[in-house]
């Protein structure tokens, strides 16, 4: 086997792949047998008739014809393997020369995976940032555990600050209703500044039944871009208020919250859990920060599309996924952003390159370190899997599958890698 090689632009190579006579025949054998299995021949059971039987019933040229496809899905890995070429994808195969008595020559266009000269990362240094969880910020979550436990009572009063309102409100620009700008029913606390500044202060004093209008300007930083720093008109019916009771922050309050017998448990148990939160995003914090740095010193080749473009389609999949998590269709999200799905596309790209390259820094560094998962540590995490599920059976056979072990080796690789990179990185 012959194979030539031509580096293209964006990432991919051109095979040409010229197979001797002698090296297709044993291909073209194994067609000749396939064929007089399907095709009846007088006389001979089928797959019994020899080559030449088969020949002579279908022609010569049937039989090359049948016997490209085998003939190139073993000969294109082997001539990847004989190049040291690590390919992504199907290649596409366009055939140059398929004539009998004559050497087979095909071409091959495939995308490769990248390789990665990596920087001297041991030169790089990340700053830790110490983990501090204040006894503030533990009051903000006891605090807000005791709004969720408020009593309420409607109430004829005008509204005051603590109070909740359930209310119907509109939005005009121009004098012209906004996008998503109406709502019903929409429950609200006076006070506590989930609105844009000045919407609360303005129904503090309005009763039951009573519609309010005033204008007020959108703060500049807004996320919706076509409101920020706008002046709007407000329409707003209260249609409830409710008086809210809070309860006494003590220990009877603590044990409405499982096994816990004083306020202080409760207390510390919080400040365990902000603790465990804040440590996790510090974590997260310096992989990013070490990812980042790598990406930024190290050189790449060109990243193939088909990469770009499967990351890109991974990544829509996972905001789908979370979108439907939180009762909201992918359709609206769209008719609100005012895009069509090929924008948000366009908007990830940027975002799945450093993707892609985040997941070649980490592989080129596995492979400088010859980070191994043995399979005790393979099956140990699957158990752990298993457990979390109860033992379900159906799981145990999804758990067993050969690609859920590969992801799982994929993701305890990974983290080997991150250990190893903070080790060296982080001070």
């Amino acid at each position: 086997m012959k194979v030539d090689v031509k580096k293209l632009e964006r990432g991919q190579v051109e095979l040409t792949v010229e197979l001797p006579v002698e090296e297709y025949q044993p291909f073209l054998l194994k067609a000749a047998e396939k064929i007089s299995r399907e095709v009846k021949i007088a006389g001979f059971r089928p797959g019994k008739a020899d080559f030449e039987l088969v020949k002579q019933r279908v022609g010569e040229g049937e039989i090359w014809q049948a016997a490209l496809e085998p003939a190139v899905k073993k000969t294109f890995p082997q001539a990847l393997e004989t190049e040291k070429l690590i390919s992504v994808g199907s290649p596409h195969i366009d055939v140059v020369k398929l004539a009998s008595g004559n050497p087979v020559i095909y071409k091959a266009t495939v995308s490769l995976l990248p390789s990665v000269k990596l920087t001297d990362y041991s030169q790089i240094k990340i700053k830790a940032q110490p983990v501090v969880v204040s006894e503030d910020q533990v009051d903000k979550v006891l605090s807000d555990l005791q709004k969720r436990r408020a009593k309420e009572a409607l109430i004829s009063r005008p509204a005051q600050t603590g109070d909740k309102v359930q209310i119907d409100f509109k939005v005009f620009l121009d004098k012209i209703p906004i996008d998503n700008g109406s709502q019903n029913d929409f429950p609200l606390v006076l006070g506590e500044g989930s609105f844009i500044p000045g919407f609360e202060e303005q129904l503090v004093g309005v009763s039951q039944d009573q519609t309010k209008e005033f204008p007020l300007r959108f703060p500049e930083t807004y996320h919706q871009k076509n409101l920020a720093g706008k002046l709007a008109d407000f329409s707003v019916k209260v249609k409830a208020v409710y008086q809210r009771e809070l309860p006494v922050l003590n220990d009877e309050f603590a044990q409405g919250f499982g096994n816990f017998k004083t306020l202080a448990d409760l207390r510390r148990q919080l400040k365990d859990n902000l603790t465990h939160e804040a440590e996790h995003k510090e974590q997260q914090r310096l992989e990013e920060a070490m990812l980042e740095k790598l990406i930024e010193k190290s050189k790449f080749d060109d990243i193939p599309d088909l990469l770009v473009d499967s990351e890109t389609k991974k990544m829509l999949e996972e905001l789908e996924h979370n979108l439907e998590h939180q009762g909201v269709k992918f359709d609206d999200y769209l008719l609100h952003l005012k895009k069509k799905r090929e924008d948000l596309v366009l908007d990830f790209v940027p975002q799945a390159i450093k993707r892609v390259k985040s997941a070649l820094v980490t592989r080129a560094v596995a492979q400088t370190q010859n980070t191994n998962i043995s399979d005790t540590e393979l099956e140990e995490e699957i158990k752990k899997t298993l457990v979390a599920y109860g033992g379900n059976p159906e799981i145990e056979k999804q758990l067993q599958t050969p690609e859920y072990k590969n992801y799982v080796r994929n993701v305890l690789a990974a983290h080997k890698v991150m250990d190893h990179l903070k080790a060296v990185m982080v001070e």
